[in-house]
């Protein structure tokens, strides 16, 4: 065999040598290196895929899975390897090519017939965001599972449910720590419907038009752990359908956790005083001593802005290219990768500031003992002697514009005063409105009252159950 001059994927047709500055600005290896496990099983697969098409012999096949053998190991045994070894390599495939020739000699050419880079970097990139889906599932999971133990120790706590950031009604907290929890369940969802979205192997595209050698694409794809192969080669070579997905599960999480952020931040300031911060998840002032700051709420917040822009720059690569495989889409991996550690690391740390918060109930109960919040209770026993809402809300809201002038609750106004404004506003308004009777009437599926949200308390337990024998992850 013919010794090649030098080990580049695709130097025959040049003569000159490319520019220093832009072959160091084409080269994706200090980011793509993350993929080497994943090139490493998928030239398993393909060297397998090659003997019962005649281009390897079985002890060729043995050769090449040892070799990539011995460089897996190499490469988790010794990680200053992959950084001396690859200093010229111009991505990872080009990597493990020179790994393997200096390997096998000329054999470690071989393993490349018939493929491109381009299906082999869609096709790592696919296994990469299914294992990585699979991570920040469970990390919602155990986020899921803060939020359960919270929602169970505080279940008889109410507050001052707010709307427009206005006290409107009472709420049980446990109701309150729910509904972010069923937020982060959809994102779950959306984690598994990119994950599936992935699960398809392009292995036998090659750079756009299929494979000449018939090998099995369906066989490569068992091999690999997928469930399915991409069908038209143009399509799977260009695809980032998946990555798009994938980034947009992560936006929405990105969101969800920095709202919970804005409510915890609130709640801890002294205007609030709902909750007491956990000092592990606390900073402190350089100046001030008295400051004990909610910074892992605040950087979780700030954080968000990574992640929209993560989704928001690869929509900007992908809306403009031609169809089929262009350089562009090398754009697609260092935004995702640093997305997809942010939320890592997002997730891990709301979980533990979460877990350690401690609530103020005596604060929540007064907040939520307003008798302001109970205005919507007085609409409903005026619609319980007959009078229409929209007439009982009219007449309620004079009953607060009164007390205003009056400068004292609503409730303290006397009865002579209430039936002036209604005769249907009797003496026993009042001592039937308080925080758990607003609270108890809630009895709808979904709603606040206690036993509604014991209710829901137990389906979330009985839903992260399910998946966690589902899918082994851990509490």
């Amino acid at each position: 065999m013919t010794e090649r001059k030098d080990d580049r994927l695709w130097g025959g047709r040049f003569e000159g040598e490319p520019d220093a500055q832009f072959d160091r600005f084409q080269r994706s290896f200090a980011f793509d290196r993350r993929l080497l496990a994943y090139e490493i099983a998928v030239d398993r697969a393909w060297a397998k895929a090659l003997e019962p098409v005649g281009i390897f012999t079985a002890s060729e096949v043995r050769q090449t899975l040892a070799a990539l053998d011995k460089i897996a190991e190499r490469a988790k045994s010794d990680p200053a390897w992959i950084d001396s070894f690859g200093a010229n390599a111009e991505d990872v495939h080009h990597f493990v090519e020179k790994a393997l020739v200096e390997e096998l000699g000329p054999l470690g050419w071989k393993l490349h017939t018939g493929r491109s880079r381009n299906e082999l970097i869609a096709t790592d990139f696919r296994l990469f965001v299914m294992d990585a889906a699979g991570e920040t599932e469970r990390g919602l999971e155990n986020l899921l599972h803060a939020f359960l133990m919270q929602a169970k120790a505080n279940l008889g706590v109410p507050m001052a449910g707010t709307t427009h950031l206005q006290h409107a009604q009472p709420i049980l907290l446990s109701h309150f720590l729910l509904a972010h929890a069923e937020a982060f369940t959809r994102d779950v969802t959306r984690l598994e419907h990119a994950s599936t979205g992935a699960d398809a192997c392009p292995m036998g595209s090659g750079a756009l038009a299929g494979n000449s050698f018939a090998i099995s694409r369906n066989a490569i794809a068992k091999e690999l752990g997928f469930s399915r192969i991409t069908r038209n080669s143009v399509d799977a070579v260009s695809d980032r359908d998946f990555a798009l997905e994938y980034l947009f599960a992560l936006a929405g999480i990105a969101t969800h956790l920095s709202r919970l952020a804005e409510d915890f931040v609130l709640f801890a300031s002294q205007e609030f005083s709902y909750v007491t911060l956990p000092d592990e998840y606390s900073t402190g002032s350089s100046l001030m001593p008295q400051k004990k700051n909610p910074d892992s709420w605040e950087l979780i917040r700030g954080k968000t802005g990574r992640i929209t822009g993560a989704l928001l720059g690869l929509l900007t690569t992908l809306k403009g290219l031609p169809t089929s495989y262009q350089r562009d889409l090398q754009e697609d991996k260092e935004a995702l990768f640093a997305a997809h550690d942010q939320i890592r690391d997002m997730v891990a740390v709301a979980t533990g500031a979460l877990e350690f918060t401690k609530f103020n109930a005596e604060r929540l109960r007064a907040a939520a003992s307003n008798s302001a919040l109970l205005a919507t209770e007085a609409a409903d026993y005026l619609v319980r002697k007959g009078i229409p809402f929209r007439q009982a809300h009219d007449l309620v809201g004079k009953i607060l514009r009164e007390a205003e002038k009056q400068k004292v609750p609503w409730t303290a106004l006397p009865v002579d005063t209430l039936e002036k404004i209604s005769p249907a506003l009797e003496s026993d308004l009042v001592k039937s409105l308080s925080v758990d009777a607003a609270l108890d009437a809630k009895r709808v599926a979904g709603g606040t009252a206690p036993e509604s949200v014991r209710t829901a308390i137990a389906d979330l337990e009985s839903r992260l159950n399910k998946r966690t024998i589902k899918t082994g992850a851990k509490a």
